[in-house]
């Protein structure tokens, strides 16, 4: 009998595994609940805890809660396994998860540390996963923590819930807390994560006062509410963001008011009567209600407690945390199709797409993102599409922080295209990875530059653990690079050292203030493309 895709899958995915173990022993620590047991890779100098749990599990009556305290354990628990990873559906199918499968009780985190027998106070990372907060886990190999921990950084990814089990707000639920707010409950399980490191961290060589947040996509825009929020006021001490800022138009909060209604809509539509009725169901049936009713996901809420105003307002009166920013966007971020709407790349059918969104300001839209021809309409309608999908977000959260802190703000603009793929009846897809071609393989058009979550391996040190592209050296050259200033930031709160081109500080009121291009070949240059986002500020700080 034939051997099944699956069955090759799984026996290399063994045959990977088992040539792994030979050189891994076990170890115990000691952390605030009790001991735990991972392994120590003699290979690497790196120890690994997998699937820690830093909460209760939120099930039952504990579903749309804030992460409730773990009660201590007696003996060792084993952790050497991703935990689960929260409940979510095949919203991106390139995304490959490591974890033991999916589960409510999903609230577990990992940990990479190189500590030897006496270390203390080691720079920490603390990893949030993109994917919509409708998709994703920390088990990822692209955020794996192995090969910046090779580099003297204890390392933390954390799972975090998700779409209708991580941010619905009701009426009912509101009135269960002493703020008198709900939703949101995906960054709570965060702010745990972050709690749980602040009392457990120096056991595994790590110091509580050095912690960096970091993220991409909705990770990025994770960090950027965690470093807005009063709640996780000394929890951080530096941020990183990787495309996305928690900022019209991009996952921007709502009210209180409208979260809840949103809320009732979906019960009342799903026949449900209340939220009792709703936690008394299992899982299965909750997650079919939401997958039938085509949402994707539950809106972030001004809350009053988690988020007590907006982004912009909590800036302006320079209430977020004054920490070190590095952030950043890539050249691509989403394809000029976005734009266009299928409509092929004419300048006509451009200049029709432009006088529809921007009736009042063609001329200017045109100056901006010019249509001479096709060619650059196709470049126009990509900047166009980036901007309006994530950029100008990022952009925004980079600009209020340069303007509204004294602390240093790094900006880049990550520009590698990608190199072929190694299977070519797969394509790339939105969130990194890649998914199976449908119908005959042909071949693409050629890209016009990088697109979203590309540089997540390549920042964290980890394009061996993607298997997907035919990694070249240039590829490893600009790895090389930008996961030596994210190192450095992490270690130092700045991105320079170690011979890498310098990468000079954004300062307020600058009108053209630096960018790192982060290329093959990497250099720092003044703002280029600026005009355009404060173009789009007018119409988004409506």
């Amino acid at each position: 009998m034939k051997k099944t895709l699956l069955s090759v899958g799984l026996g290399l995915l063994c045959s990977w595994a088992s040539a792994q173990s030979i050189n891994l022993f076990p170890v115990q620590t000691t952390i605030q609940h009790g001991v735990i047991e991972g392994n120590f890779d003699t290979k690497t100098g790196v120890q690994k805890y997998f699937g820690i749990p830093f909460a209760k599990p939120p099930v039952g009556e504990l579903r749309w809660k804030a992460p409730q305290p773990l009660a201590p354990w007696k003996g060792v628990k084993e952790t050497k396994k991703f935990g689960p990873r929260p409940m979510q559906g095949i919203v991106f199918g390139d995304m490959m998860s490591r974890s033991e499968g999916l589960s409510e009780d999903c609230l577990y985190l990992n940990v990479w540390t190189p500590a030897k027998r006496n270390t203390k106070n080691l720079p920490v990372l603390v990893y949030f996963y993109g994917g919509g907060n409708v998709a994703g886990d920390g088990s990822e190999p692209r955020y794996d923590g192995e090969s910046m921990s090779k580099k003297g950084v204890v390392v933390v990814t954390c799972n975090y819930r998700l779409n209708i089990f991580g941010n619905m707000a009701h009426s009912e639920l509101s009135a269960e807390t002493s703020y008198k707010g709900s939703g949101n409950y995906g960054y709570y399980d965060q702010l745990a994560a972050l709690q749980w490191v602040q009392k457990n961290i120096a056991a595994f060589g790590g110091d509580p006062n050095h912690v960096t947040i970091a993220g991409e996509s909705a990770g990025s825009i994770a960090v950027s509410y965690q470093m807005s929020s009063p709640l996780s006021k000394g929890l951080i001490h530096a941020a990183i963001g990787e495309s996305g800022g928690g900022i019209n138009p991009t996952m921007a909060p709502v009210s209180l008011a409208d979260a809840e209604k949103n809320g009732a809509e979906f019960l009342q539509k799903a026949g449900v009567k209340s939220i009792k009725e709703l936690r008394a169901m299992s899982t299965k049936d909750i997650f079919e209600l939401y997958q039938d009713s085509k949402r994707f996901g539950f809106p972030v809420v001004v809350d009053g407690n988690f988020l007590p105003k907006k982004l912009p307002e909590i800036f302006a009166s320079k209430e977020q945390h004054q920490i070190p920013l590095l952030v950043g966007w890539n050249s691509a971020e989403i394809p000029g199709g976005a734009f266009m709407q299928g409509k092929p790349y004419t300048v006509e059918n451009y200049i029709e797409r432009v006088k529809k969104e921007y009736p009042n300001d063609v001329d200017k839209v045109l100056s901006l993102y010019p249509a001479h021809s096709e060619k650059e309409v196709e470049l126009s309608a990509t900047a166009l599409a980036a901007d309006r999908f994530i950029v100008y977000s990022t952009w925004k959260w980079f600009d209020l922080h340069r303007n509204n802190s004294s602390q240093p703000v790094y900006r880049y603009l990550y520009s590698k295209l990608r190199p072929p793929l190694v299977d070519q009846n797969t394509v790339s897809a939105l969130a990194g990875g890649t998914v199976r071609r449908e119908g005959p393989a042909q071949t693409p058009p050629p890209a016009v530059g990088a697109p979203h979550a590309c540089e997540i391996e390549y920042a964290m040190g980890n394009l061996h653990l993607v298997k997907e592209y035919a990694w070249t050296s240039e590829d490893f050259k600009v790895s090389d690079t930008m996961f030596n200033y994210f190192t450095n930031f992490v270690k130092t709160f700045n991105p320079n050292g170690e011979k890498l081109p310098e990468w000079p500080a954004a300062k307020a009121g600058d009108a053209t203030p630096p960018v790192m291009i982060l290329d093959t070949n990497s250099k720092a240059e003044k703002a280029q493309n600026d005009a355009r986002y404060l173009f789009l500020d007018k119409e988004y700080m409506k």
